[in-house]
């Protein structure tokens, strides 16, 4: 690459960052806006009898007709012995055909509320310089898929969907809608695990619920982040912001989508490459070419 393209490369890095906070920030406040308003939806349903969606995240009713449930919770409930009606089935069905086939572990960052508190909790250690300093505290992100597991086999064995009673996804949910109780407490501790202990812990390492739409969400998923070698200088921002960075491996390589199920099309690295090498696309689509030789 020349050094007249380096130059001109970096002016439009430089102008790309002094960009207004809504244009760098475009798929976060829309992220944020949805997440706020399903829940506000389920709150207007419970309490002032909308009928747009009623329940929680567990099993609700869109329109009074649609069935929605969730899978996992419902794959629990086959495994502890209860018997499912079959709109609940038809709900989960609905649920898995869309996040495994069009938007992938979507859920995790544009309907989960938790993903709310733990993205708080990430922004809070950034500001107060905590992320730099190292911790001894090491989770491997493999343990979401034993917890995934575990919450499967405790299931007959406790006669109960296990992972549902403990779920501060559920927990969470129910108690924005109902009222928190107790709730709180998980909400704090979760909050406290992710400031102090490990960066992105519970939704990065130990949530099964996520590790659920990460494996269904491999194979097929439509909706991916693609992305261009030659439009990226090395910047590095999109990993410094990224959740589940691991799924950037591409990144100064070679010009592919992010396939892996562990992304959350949560948006961010798109939100801040000045060089808008990382853009959402399809999964049959090219992402770019190699990158120009030096």
């Amino acid at each position: 690459m020349s050094n007249a393209v380096a130059v001109s490369r970096t002016q439009e890095s430089h102008e790309e960052r002094e960009k207004s906070f809504l244009a760098r920030n475009k798929y976060l406040i829309l992220r944020r806006t949805t997440q706020l308003t399903i829940l506000s939806l389920y709150i207007a349903g419970n309490y002032l009898g909308w009928k747009i969606l009623q329940g929680n995240l567990s099993t609700s009713k869109f329109l009074e007709v649609i069935p929605l449930s969730d899978p996992y919770a419902v794959l629990q409930m086959f495994f502890a012995g209860v018997v499912v009606g079959t709109d609940v089935l038809i709900g989960a069905l609905i649920i898995l055909t869309f996040y495994s086939l069009v938007a992938g572990r979507a859920f995790c960052s544009w309907v989960c509320p938790v993903n709310i508190i733990t993205d708080f909790a990430n922004w809070l250690k950034v500001k107060l310089g905590l992320h730099r300093e190292e911790r001894k505290v090491k989770i491997p992100r493999s343990a979401r898929y034993w917890f995934l597991v575990l919450g499967l086999v405790l299931s007959p064995i406790l006669g109960v969907p296990a992972f549902e009673f403990i779920s501060p996804v559920s927990i969470t949910h129910r108690g924005l809608i109902f009222g928190m109780g107790l709730g709180w407490t998980i909400i704090l501790a979760i909050f406290i695990f992710d400031l102090l202990v490990v960066k992105n812990g519970w939704c990065g390492h130990l949530c099964p619920l996520g590790a659920f739409y990460s494996v269904v969400s491999k194979p097929a998923s439509l909706i991916r982040v693609g992305y261009d070698l030659n439009k990226c200088t090395e910047c590095m921002e999109c990993k410094r912001v990224c959740p589940e960075v691991q799924v950037l491996w591409m990144i100064g390589k070679e010009s592919k989508p992010v396939l892996s199920g562990e992304c959350t099309n949560c948006g961010r690295c798109i939100d801040v490459c000045p060089e808008h090498a990382l853009f959402y696309t399809l999964r049959f689509k090219k992402s770019g070419g190699d990158k120009d030789e030096a």
